[in-house]
């Protein structure tokens, strides 16, 4: 275990020496004139790397090249800086611009990283024309071969275009409950209430409940005993509902009500109270509507029944 450990601790150190040698190879042979060669083999080998690497001119890189393409580098990266952060203040306005902002920026970070790759080359040297004429022949290659993803991108795009849901709304996909976190370009990513994270494609998000559109209800449904005097509950429950309601106004949207009597069970009478709330505070206000009633009952000596046996002796 002590080697594998010390492995794992050394493979970073070892990955960074690795860099740092083929970055110096790379420097050098691309600058024959720093080994001890031929003037013929050096010759060579500038001709050889002009026609393989598509480089225009002497194909050296010199110190100049380098500080250029860190000063290309640095450009990029502020513009990305800054862009974040603008898209970042504009998403806090709510989930649908969240949404919108998330979807420019993961494009964004695509888009600056082709062109620093496209623009360092050019500074190297590199035909930048061949370079991107190799790259569109690429896409429509990997275009053949990837249509599940162009379809999770074209159904991403619909998602956001119709705001069928948006980052922060609650949705119900096959089994699963959950907050939309994010949004991306291919995938969809969701948070259930144990912090459970489900990465779902775009193009697979077919039947699905928005839960966060309208407002929920929390549903109590509790039996009182037959020997209860129904319009005396209900006269408890005008008076106390609206209580309810002021001493919870972050959980009720509004008033709970009362709906009647849902059943004539075996052991009791059962009635039914809801309460509009918010799908996110929905189990919440339903587990404080079960406490609220149990409470009351108990301060008006309103019985709540359980399953008893009754034996009745033969003789």
């Amino acid at each position: 275990m002590k080697k594998n450990e010390s492995k794992k601790s050394r493979s970073p150190i070892g990955t960074l020496i690795g860099a740092v040698i083929a970055l110096v190879l790379t420097v050098c042979l691309f600058n024959p004139q720093l080994l001890p060669l031929s003037s013929e083999t050096k010759s060579t080998m500038a001709e050889l790397e002009k026609t393989h690497f598509l480089i225009e001119g002497s194909g050296q890189i010199t110190l100049a090249h380098i500080l250029t393409l860190i000063l290309a580098v640095c450009v990029l990266w502020v513009f990305y800086a800054v862009l974040r952060l603008i898209l970042t203040w504009i998403g806090k306005k709510n989930g649908r611009t969240k949404t919108v902002t998330n979807l420019i920026g993961g494009a964004a970070k695509y888009l600056v990283v082709i062109l620093g790759v496209v623009w360092g080359l050019s500074i190297l040297g590199v035909n930048s024309t061949a370079v991107l004429a190799g790259v569109g022949i690429l896409g429509l290659v990997l275009g053949f071969g990837a249509q599940s993803l162009i379809e999770d991108v074209i159904t991403g795009l619909f998602i956001i275009f119709e705001s069928k849901y948006s980052i922060g709304d609650i949705i119900v996909l096959d089994d699963f409950r959950g907050t939309v976190r994010d949004i991306g370009v291919r995938t969809t990513t969701i948070e259930d209430a144990g912090f459970n994270l489900k990465v779902v494609n775009n193009s697979d998000i077919r039947n699905f409940q928005n839960r966060s559109r309208n407002s929920s209800l929390a549903v109590c449904e509790v039996g009182v005993s037959y020997d209860t005097d129904l319009r005396k509950l209900e006269e408890i429950l005008k008076k106390a509902l609206p209580e309810m309601f002021r001493a919870h106004p972050d959980l009720y949207l509004a008033e709970p009500r009362y709906l009647g009597v849902q059943a004539l069970a075996d052991s009791g009478v059962n009635i039914r109270l809801v309460a509009d709330t918010t799908e996110e505070n929905v189990f919440a206000a339903q587990r404080m509507l079960n406490r609220d009633i149990r409470i009351l009952f108990d301060e008006q000596g309103v019985e709540i029944p359980f399953p008893q046996v009754v034996v009745h002796r033969g003789d």
